[in-house]
């Protein structure tokens, strides 16, 4: 995808993303959601600013990672087949991290909350939106300060600043942002935190296989994607969301009345 058409993937994520998670909720909350989209990304861009004692190691060996997969990338992108069932066999398993897959996901796990009275999975879903907006911004943000070439592009010498958008990989800071949702909500369910973490990783090293990133593009990528995805989550268990979402979460209580044969539903709000 170029630049132009990934700006206007951008544009519409951020429009159609808080409306389509707010349905029942105010008027404002869209509005709500995007404020609590910006918070995300202060807090997102200054966390270099706040590294303590206790986390510096894990920046350190992040960025060491990186470093050593950066220089050693046009060597490992050389080293995979270069037939054209294994491209485009990549290419389509890749596609589970595309943003139009991703969000129509996040979108079901929301629904399916609203549906069931699950509010815990209304809510995952609702997060997973968001998670997924704040990575599609940084990935964009990075893309273009970057410039980085594709394994398939120039000489195969993956430079940067050579006009393109390699780095990060954009499917794989979004699948692991969702993961990271998950995996944060549901981290007593050993199952579905390793199903989260299996897919994204699954669709990072397709993109690999299918030669549209090297190695290091999707290391960062997912690092990225788990911070982000860590962020959101621990905002929402400290308790720092707007007061929309009591809006949006309503808790779901059964009413069943046996003398005159009757049931509903109580919705009952806590803004």
């Amino acid at each position: 995808m170029t630049g132009k058409g990934r700006c206007w993937l951008l544009a519409c994520v951020l429009v159609a993303v808080p409306p389509a998670f707010a349905q029942d909720a105010p008027l404002d909350s869209p509005k709500d959601i995007a404020k609590d989209i910006v918070s995300d990304q202060e807090q997102i861009w200054t966390s270099p600013f706040r590294i303590k004692r206790q986390n510096a190691k894990w920046w350190l060996i992040f960025g060491a990672a990186t470093g050593a997969l950066i220089a050693t990338d046009r060597f490992t992108s050389q080293q995979l087949p270069k037939t054209g069932h294994q491209v485009a066999f990549s290419r389509d398993v890749s596609q589970l991290g595309a943003v139009y897959t991703l969000v129509p996901l996040a979108g079901g796990l929301y629904l399916t909350g609203a549906l069931t009275g699950g509010s815990k999975l209304r809510e995952t879903g609702l997060l997973g939106g968001e998670a997924l907006v704040d990575s599609l911004i940084v990935s964009e943000v990075f893309k273009a300060a970057t410039g980085r070439q594709r394994p398939l592009e120039g000489d195969g010498g993956v430079h940067f600043f050579h006009g393109s958008d390699a780095f990060p990989s954009g499917h794989t800071i979004g699948s692991f942002a969702f993961a990271s949702v998950i995996a944060h909500r549901y981290h007593d369910n050993k199952p579905v935190v390793v199903l989260a973490y299996g897919l994204a990783t699954m669709v990072g090293a397709a993109r690999f296989g299918a030669r549209q990133h090297s190695a290091s593009d999707i290391m960062a990528g997912g690092v990225m994607g788990w911070f982000i995805g860590r962020q959101v989550s621990e905002r929402r268990r400290a308790g720092g969301r707007s007061p929309v979402k009591g809006w949006l979460l309503p808790q779901v209580v059964p009413q069943v009345q046996p003398s005159d044969h009757s049931y509903g539903v109580l919705l009952a709000w806590h803004p």
